[in-house]
């Protein structure tokens, strides 16, 4: 299935799975999950991630519940900077601030620990999907709200189709996906 002389975006390609009509009908979801089984590409998306936001020299990488979580610790290790995980609300242990966002059939938010990010820190937002980009321009405005500063934003897959590019401040945060659709 993988062959070793192909470009990391076909390898991944040739593994994520869609799932038609997942959470609800007339959704065909990117399932990321089949990336997990093969720790050689796992490895190589982690290497590419870690090269990708090097540049930034980030203070912190602050990464989405839960599959941003996947890839975002071994790149933070590799950094040799923390992992800031941000959360649906209600599942953080400690004192948190919030951001609401909009979803299409009402209202979500996301937390944060009030300590977990230092004031004028730069930071890397890493998820594993930008669709609509209502969830990393939250994770971008609680961000802020900690006093911190969004450099650049990360993900393993981009829906291109679903223009989640244009709610994100692309002029002083660039984007970056491994592959797009």
């Amino acid at each position: 299935m993988i062959k070793a002389d192909q470009s990391l975006e076909s390898k991944m390609k040739a593994i994520v799975r869609d799932v038609p009509d997942f959470p609800k009908p007339g959704i065909l979801f990117k399932d990321l999950s089949p990336l997990l089984k093969y720790p050689e590409l796992a490895k190589e998306i982690v290497d590419q991630l870690v090269a990708n936001i090097a540049p930034f020299k980030p203070d912190a990488l602050v990464c989405l519940e839960s599959r941003g979580f996947w890839f975002g610790m071994p790149v933070a290790l590799a950094l040799g900077i923390p992992m800031i995980p941000m959360r649906k609300q209600g599942k953080l242990p400690y004192t948190c601030i919030a951001q609401e966002y909009e979803l299409e059939y009402g209202t979500a938010k996301i937390e944060m620990h009030t300590d977990a990010l230092d004031k004028n820190w730069k930071v890397v937002v890493h998820d594993d999907l930008l669709a609509t980009g209502g969830t990393a321009d939250a994770a971008a405005k609680l961000v802020k709200k900690a006093g911190a500063e969004v450099c650049a934003f990360s993900f393993l897959v981009e829906l291109e189709f679903l223009d989640g590019r244009k709610r994100l401040d692309q002029a002083t945060s660039p984007i970056h996906s491994l592959i797009k659709y």
